[in-house]
């Protein structure tokens, strides 16, 4: 009760003085709270809502509403003919946000690019441990550390990367959040103080509105940055109101208290299409949900056991609970509105008889094993907890015992991620850039076990064929390696792929300018209320 009135009062005092001065005041009510304003360090989208597109900005941007790259701080570049060198040529005048915490005396230059990569890169640099456990998990999961030999500083305004090998989607892979384009000046300061661990509490861009303060698991106010390089918002003052239930979201919504949510109940969307006070942006998302085996932990290590398990599971009915008509099972860990879906793939049948057989001729029985419930909506599970319990009740009709688990979001996250960890792990990916290798590769190839890879599955057959595809500059040639990975993922099963959602986002009829991302980004770049 104190949390709710300590957050009532933070939520009414912004609204009050931003009212009182004239200005506009935008409250989003989020799904869940950040793990850190780094996004360099995580993967959830919830904290590259909360940083990654609010305070920060990239080399390369995502046009809105497409998986089109675009240019960033980076307002030109050049490839090699051999695809090996990257030249940018960075934006001139870009300013660094001022703040209570930080007053930069300079603008962006190509030092603060070489800082942004090298942090992540290079285990001596005094910035890739600065927060305990820090494993730069999309950094490596992307394989960055064995594609870039070099970063070098052509002059302050310029800079060049030199790859090891060409990378096909390395343009799109600069423009994601982990990719974030950090200060120098201001890490410089607070290593010089010994406040390293700030960087991760006060964060400090070049985006469209800056960090003012934050109250854990209740509200995060951001303001709008006076000297943007892409023109200052009309939004004066941008309210994260941390909403975990999406029913309470809903009733925020209807009364006012907050002017857009994501992830909605799927029975109240035709109530919200309803209201008049309201409108619902809705489309195909690019996601996919997942039940991913420790296929390092026997039995999860025989893909017979796996496979046996996915049979057992109602994915139809996991979808009618669930999503009620708003998403459809999945066979493939990519989804089927991305290039190289491989369509020719026969789904494991739904078919309880047969997996009980087949766990018997394994070896299996009497098998009790943990499944993870997600504690917060995603996309592309809007309620994990609902799917674990209809999981739990078909694996018990073929002899197998769940004890359904759960912990607070970032834990879950750092847990999943462990190689040790027990039982199989409900988790899902919106994709970040429309390119399959964010999906097969960063989800389930060799560089990213102990991170992404939350089946901490290295497959020889399967890696080479995604590396390969990294490669190919040809996209045609790129489908066919990607068509024939599927194949090998389906025979391993090292996931039950449960489901593609639609991505539903419901806000008051006042927003303006608000786009929907196919990356399922929530970005408040160019978004007004309507007078």
């Amino acid at each position: 009760m104190k949390t709710k009135m300590m957050f009532a009062a933070a939520l009414l005092a912004a609204t009050t003085l931003s009212g009182a001065a004239g200005a506009k005041t935008f409250v989003y009510c989020s799904e869940g709270s950040p793990e850190g304003f780094d996004p360099g360090l995580y993967t959830a989208g919830t904290t590259f809502d909360a940083a990654a597109h609010t305070v920060y900005n990239r080399l390369l941007e995502f046009k809105p509403g497409t998986t089109e790259t675009i240019p960033g701080l980076a307002e030109s570049w050049e490839i090699s003919d051999d695809g090996l060198q990257y030249t940018f040529k960075l934006r001139p005048g870009v300013k660094f946000q001022t703040t209570d915490f930080f007053t930069p005396t300079r603008d962006l230059n190509a030092d603060d690019v070489i800082f942004s990569y090298e942090r992540q890169l290079k285990s001596d640099n005094p910035w890739h441990q600065y927060v305990a456990g820090a494993s730069w998990e999309y950094f490596n999961g992307m394989g960055f550390p064995e594609l870039i030999q070099s970063i070098e500083k052509v002059d302050d305004m310029t800079v060049r990367f030199t790859l090891k090998q060409p990378e096909a989607p390395f343009l799109a892979n600069v423009a994601m959040p982990f990719a974030s384009i950090i200060s120098k000046e201001y890490a410089d300061k607070l290593e010089a103080d010994g406040q390293m661990q700030l960087l991760n509490q006060q964060p400090l861009g070049t985006g469209p509105y800056e960090f003012v303060a934050y109250q854990q698991d209740a509200v995060i106010r951001y303001r709008a940055h006076e000297d943007y390089w892409n023109g200052k918002q009309k939004i004066d003052d941008l309210v994260f109101a941390i909403t975990p239930d999406a029913s309470v979201r809903y009733q925020k919504l209807k009364a006012g208290e907050c002017h857009l949510m994501p992830f909605p109940n799927a029975a109240d969307v035709e109530e919200m299409k309803a209201d008049p006070n309201l409108k619902v942006m809705e489309q195909e998302g690019l996601n996919v949900a997942y039940l991913a085996y420790n296929t390092q932990m026997a039995p999860f290590d025989k893909p017979e056991v796996r496979k046996a398990l996915n049979m057992a599971i109602n994915k139809q009915a996991i979808v009618d609970a669930v999503f009620q008509g708003m998403a459809t099972p999945a066979k493939n860990p990519i989804p089927p509105t991305m290039w190289s879906y491989n369509d020719s793939i026969e789904d494991d049948p739904y078919d309880p008889d047969a997996a009980k057989k087949m766990l018997e001729e394994a070896g299996v029985s009497n098998l009790s094993m943990k499944v993870w419930a997600m504690p917060v909506s995603r996309p592309y599970m809007l309620n994990a907890r609902r799917a674990a319990e209809l999981i739990q009740s078909d694996f018990q009709k073929i002899g197998v015992n769940v004890e359904i688990v759960s912990y607070e979001w970032a834990e879950y996250l750092q847990r999943s991620s462990d190689v040790k960890r027990d039982g199989a792990v409900i988790l899902g990916w919106t994709g970040d850039n429309g390119d399959p290798d964010n999906f097969l590769h960063t989800l389930l190839g060799c560089d990213a076990v102990g991170g992404n890879n939350r089946a901490q599955w290295c497959n020889e057959e399967f890696n080479n064929l995604v590396m390969q595809a990294k490669q190919a500059s040809d996209q045609a040639e790129r489908t066919k390696l990607y068509e024939q990975a599927q194949v090998v993922f389906k025979r391993e099963a090292p996931w039950a792929t449960l489901d593609h959602s639609l991505s539903v986002v419901p806000m008051r009829k006042e927003v303006e300018g608000f786009v929907q991302s196919p990356l399922g980004d929530f970005a408040f770049e160019g978004v007004d209320l309507a007078e």
